[in-house]
């Protein structure tokens, strides 16, 4: 059973095509992987077997009647529960939203059914997502399955984790602040942080306009690149309900191509320090790109520092805007995760118009001199967070000698989405507790396939962690 939940999504399609695998086999196996490690994990809120029962027997009937089939036919997905799924919960972990059922599939699910992709359930995640761990009143913990003692990260933590059990061959997360990026480091998976329109996040909630607009995406996330290609190609196009959306034309680049592009690596960032494993990671990604044929230096751009500060601005402030008018008047029943996250913005003061004017002038400012800086380095390699999974409850950590807050040890990846980059994650190394230190590629805005081809010749080059022995 294991063997098989763990193929790639890739090869269960093409297996399912050649008559060599059936639907229904694959659904019942994910079932049965489910059934098995969900109670200890928790990362499903609600599978729909019957349903999933009822695609697979379609899906098989289609193999044999010989119709024309989508690239992902047969193949078992998770979506996170804070995408519109029709008929399944859409709470996004708060109780606040306890009870509300999907009316439809949001565009990118629907895409995925038209692909064949059969839709498992849906996943935990952080109360309105405001986590880098995951843990709600609604549900309760999410696992890590390769140390339930520690957490797979948020807030896209319940469909790493399903991932990489085996429970679900890839799926959606979303992504404001690490939230596709941290997980998938945490839990030894691949994950794309897309440009903001790319994917549509149409049927997301927390709704995409206003800041959530400018630095939140949706996008996919699998056990390998391969995988995560299929489900970007099937996710990605524009949607009038995406205020960010733009008709950007896929474009793969060719060989000769991918042979010219100089990547720049940085191992930290002056600020917050990592760990030595992590460093490692970074170290050995940089030198398997080099064989790979790429031109691989040493370089960090300059303007990180603002755009964390700025990143804050934005999501910490005034996303703590938005979400205190959901939370107004219910105090008493949102979770300690989230109070914890509110304490922090309300720790500073609520935007004016005219601060809220200056933080959006100095993000445009600092992005133009970002990807100014990266005309001679299209594509960066860096940490994805200073460590690997945490032991659940932990707020900081002693790294060279320096406390390492909460906060801070995302940062890695919320700069990139102040400056809109396409950010993609590959496992390359593990700690010596055995955890998987991820490394994370990153292009200018638009570029999905270039950091898709890049992760793909890292892969290659490195394999990958394996997945956790449960």
């Amino acid at each position: 059973m294991g063997e098989l939940t763990f193929l790639s999504a890739v090869s269960m399609a093409e297996q399912i095509r050649q008559k060599k695998l059936s639907p229904v086999e694959l659904v019942e196996a994910h079932l049965a992987r489910v059934e098995q490690l969900n109670p200890q994990i928790n990362a499903f809120v609600q599978v729909d077997a019957d349903g999933a029962r009822r695609q697979a027997r379609a899906a098989e009937a289609a193999v044999r009647q010989g119709e024309k089939r989508g690239v992902l036919h047969g193949v078992p997905l998770s979506i996170k529960s804070s995408m519109e799924v029709a008929g399944l919960p859409w709470e996004a972990g708060t109780k606040l939203r306890a009870g509300i059922v999907g009316e439809r599939d949001a565009p990118l699910v629907a895409r995925l059914r038209r692909a064949g992709a059969i839709i498992l359930g849906v996943t935990n995640a952080p109360e309105l997502l405001m986590a880098w761990e995951t843990d709600n009143l609604l549900y309760g913990r999410t696992n890590n399955p390769w140390d339930l003692s520690r957490t797979p990260g948020g807030s896209s933590g319940g469909e790493a984790a399903a991932i990489a059990a085996g429970m679900s061959a890839g799926g959606m997360g979303s992504d404001g602040g690490g939230s596709i990026r941290e997980p998938a480091h945490f839990s030894g998976i691949c994950a794309l942080k897309p440009t903001p329109g790319r994917i549509p996040a149409t049927g997301h909630f927390p709704v995409s306009v206003g800041p959530f607009a400018l630095l939140g995406v949706v996008g996919p996330m699998a056990r390998n690149v391969g995988d995560l290609k299929i489900l970007f190609e099937v996710m990605q196009g524009p949607d009038d309900g995406d205020p960010s959306a733009a008709p950007v034309p896929m474009r793969w680049p060719s060989g000769a191509e991918l042979q010219n592009v100089r990547i720049g690596y940085f191992e930290d960032d002056g600020r917050t320090p990592v760990t030595p494993e992590t460093r490692a990671a970074v170290r050995t990604a940089a030198d398997a790109l080099r064989r790979a044929g790429f031109q691989v230096e040493p370089f960090r751009p300059e303007g990180l520092e603002l755009a964390r500060q700025l990143w804050w601005k934005l999501f910490g402030v005034a996303g703590g805007m938005v979400l205190g008018s959901i939370t107004r008047g219910h105090e008493a029943e949102l979770s300690p995760i989230l109070k914890e996250f509110s304490s922090w913005a309300a720790a500073e003061p609520a935007h004016t118009g005219q601060s809220l004017l200056e933080t959006w002038i100095d993000r445009d400012v600092v992005r133009m001199q970002v990807f100014a800086q990266m005309r001679d380095y299209p594509v960066l390699l860096c940490p994805v967070a200073s460590i690997p999974a945490f032991r659940h409850g932990e707020r900081s950590w002693q790294i060279e000698g320096k406390t390492v807050k909460y906060l801070d040890a995302w940062s890695y990846t919320e700069w990139f989405n102040l400056l809109g980059t396409p950010g993609l994650v590959v496992p390359v190394g593990k700690s010596p507790e055995g955890l998987p230190i991820g490394v994370q590629i990153v292009a200018r805005p638009w570029q999905e396939e270039l950091v898709i081809s890049v992760a793909a010749a890292l892969e290659e080059q490195c394999g990958c962690c394996g997945h956790p022995a449960m």
